[in-house]
Parts: structure tokens; sequence; C-alpha cells
């Protein structure tokens, strides 16, 4: 790969600007997974944005990326906060940062192929789908009105359905239909729309945004040490490491830059890692590389990496605006849960389609004993105990994909298609 000269870091007014429309284009993702999971989101936008910052300073300034709440842990997060509560279920975000931080030096060591050997698409594309199809209920019982667990009644169930299809509707059209940056932003076009719906039939409650302040500190939230919740979350850390891996083919693909190379995967992967073990000690949702912003950098044809760092300043500063995070925290129910529909079915779908592009033979023996016992037991809910530990869903899953691709004889027609892919 060749490189660009419009990959210089620098500084002006005109990548202030771009940085604020790329932070724009990741919002929407970005405040809508702490929305989900009872964090707060003026701490995801900062952790966000220094998390981003540190990636930076990791890899050197060289990739040109955005950093900010990652959908794989919505799970986990949900089932965590209602065990061990948000201090005990930050530990195990803490804990899914350095697991990263270990996988990168594994990489320097043994090079970037490791990842593959160790993580194939026929462990990580079920794990992928798990996630998916675990967060079903949830989005289906928000979109009804309900809380996620379907367990009270928050808006009526007629008008939480016409408002969450209505927000699904304009998402799926913004996202088919969308041109330039607009594509980019169909979560925030869903949003809008729901919004405006609830304005008229009177559902929101604005007493919490007159009562904030302007200007705020974030709500830090600091992590308690919980070995059951690190043992829980980290196995979800396998399916976004290899998204990680693909995200930054993307972006080198974009920029006609190698960075696998230089500054390497396994620095890109240290920054990740980092950047989420400090979302998990303020309070944040963990990290991972935004493939919206990364669409808008192949859009706009602006490569240098000083642009995310615009970006970055921005999220922060506004994290310290109260009022933000209140206006944020009264989007009603049925609003999330029709964009959650197509967001959650969409993680299944990614995790099928990583299968069916490795080219793997499902109908092998090994292929299909690893698939469908990850995708049976973490969706059915299968849980070991041992003692007070257990573990269960998406971290039995990943644990359990790993294992068996390790003891299970290797098929040669697979191992084939991992070399051709590393190459």
């Amino acid at each position: 790969m060749q490189s660009h000269n419009s990959t210089t870091y620098s500084f002006s007014i005109k990548d202030a600007l771009l940085g604020a429309q790329m932070l724009f284009v990741a919002f929407g993702a970005l405040v809508l997974v702490p929305l989900l999971t009872g964090l707060n989101p003026n701490v995801a936008l900062f952790t966000a944005g220094a998390g981003t910052l540190l990636f930076q300073l990791i890899t050197k300034g060289q990739v040109p990326v955005f950093l900010a709440s990652s959908f794989a842990f919505i799970a986990p997060i949900i089932y965590g906060v209602q065990t061990w509560g948000i201090p005990g279920t930050l530990s195990g975000l803490c804990a899914a940062g350095f697991f990263y931080v270990a996988l990168s030096l594994l990489i320097k060591a043994r090079g970037p192929a490791f990842l593959n050997q160790l993580l194939p698409a026929v462990v990580t594309g079920p794990v992928i789908m798990v996630i998916g199809l675990i967060l079903a209920p949830v989005a289906v019982n928000m979109a009804m009105g309900k809380t996620g667990d379907g367990s009270a009644v928050l808006v009526p169930e007629q008008t939480a359905l016409i408002i969450s299809m209505i927000s699904l509707a304009v998402t799926i059209v913004a996202s088919l239909f969308g041109k330039g940056v607009f594509k980019l932003i169909p979560i925030l076009f869903g949003i809008a729309a729901g919004y405006i719906l609830c304005l008229f039939f009177g559902i929101i409650d604005f007493s919490p945004v007159a009562t904030a302040p302007w200007f705020a500190m974030p709500d830090f939230v600091f992590p308690e040490f919980n070995w059951e919740a690190i043992l829980f979350i980290v196995p979800v850390a396998i399916a976004p490491a290899i998204e990680h891996f693909g995200d930054i083919l993307a972006i080198s693909s974009v920029t006609n830059i190698n960075y696998i190379e230089k500054p390497g995967i396994h620095r890109t992967m240290m920054g990740d890692g980092l950047a989420t073990a400090l979302a998990g000690f303020l309070g944040g949702p963990p990290n991972t590389t935004y493939s919206e912003v990364t669409g808008a950098v192949a859009l706009t044809k602006m490569f240098n990496p000083g642009i995310m760092t615009w970006a970055s300043i921005t999220a922060v500063l506004l994290a310290f605006i109260g009022k933000l995070g209140a206006v944020l925290q009264t989007i009603p129910v049925p609003v999330m849960g029709g964009i959650m529909v197509l967001l959650f079915g969409a993680i299944m779908v990614v995790g099928m389609n990583t299968l069916v592009r490795a080219g793997h033979d499902l109908m092998h023996p090994r292929n299909m004993a690893i698939v469908a016992l990850i995708v049976v037991m973490g969706v059915g809910g299968m849980t070991f105990h041992l003692g007070s530990f257990k573990l269960g869903g998406i971290g039995l899953a990943g644990i359990l994909g790993v294992i068996l691709n390790l003891v299970l004889p290797k098929i040669k027609h697979d191992e084939d298609l991992v070399k051709q892919h590393c190459d």
C-alpha cells in the first residue's frame, strides 16, 4: 500500500470543524450504549474522547480512527449491572481492556497470523451471533414500551408500537436512501423522528433537564474488584478483538496505507485495549473503532489523523455540558427499542456474514459442533456453577468456542483458508 500526502498529522480550523463532523457521525451510536445499559452518557462522551487520544498516543498519531462505545458489550453490561452493580461490572470491563493488551503482546511476539489461528471465524462468527440473539428480547420488550426485562410497562403498548416502528422505519430509510454524510447517521435520524413523535404524544418528562446544570463534572464511577464479573465479561472481548483486526484492514484500504505493519496491529490493539480499560476505570462503556467514522473518512477523503484529535477534544468538552446528558436521558424507551430491533439484528447478521466470508464448511462435524454448541449454549442460557462462581451466556459461549477450536482436530481446508486470509 502506498501513502497519501494528506495523511500528514496537522491542526487547523478546518480540521476542527471536520473533527466535530466526525463526532456527529459517531454520536448516535456513542450515546445509545450508555442509555441502554444504565451508564452515564456524559461519561461515555468523555471516555470516547480520552480513549481516542490515548489510542493516538500509543499508535503515534498515525491512524485516522475514532473509538467509542462498543455494542458487543451491551448484553453483559446489562446483566452485570443487575447482578453486581455498576462498580463490579466496571472491573470486568477494565479486565476486558487488559485482555486486548495481552493479545497485543502475543501478536507482537508471534505475528498477526496468531490472532486468526487462536480466534478463527468459526469461533468469532457464532459468538457475535449470540450477542445479537441474546439481546433480541430486550429490543422487543422496549419496542413494546416495557423495561428491557419485560417486568414493567413504561408506555402503553399501542402508543409504544407506533413510536418504535416509525423510529425503526426512519432508521432503515436513512440507511438505504441517505446521501453523503447523512447515510452515516441513520441512528440519529431514527432517534430524532421518535423523539418528535413522543413530544406529540406528551410522554417526555423535561423536569430533569430543567434542574440539570449547564456545566458539570461528568458523573464518574470507579470499579470495585469482582472476580465473577471479570470472568463473565472478559470472554466477550473475543469477538471485538477480531472486529478490531477487520476495522484496521478497512481503514488501511480507505487510506491505502498498511497500518497492520506500521504502526502495527499490536499497537492498534494495545491502544484499543488501554482505551477500553480507561473507560472502565471511569465508568464508561468499552471502546471500539467506529466503522461509521471510517465511512466518513472514505467519503470526505480527509485522512489526517489530527481530525480525530479534534473529534476527541469535542467529545471531552461536550461531556461537561450537564443539560446535554439530561436531554439524552429523556429519550423514551420505545424510541430506543425500535432502533435496537434493527441494531441487534444487524449484530447477528454480522456474525453470520463472518462465517460466510470465511468460507468454512459448516457441515463438517468439527465446524458444526463448534458453531452449534456456541449458539445453543449461549442463547439458551446454559450456566456452569462452581461454588459461588458461575459462568454463562456470552462469556460461556466465548470460552467454549476457544476451547473447542483448540482441542478438536483441525481441518486442512480450513487451515488453508486461515493462511490465505493472513497472507
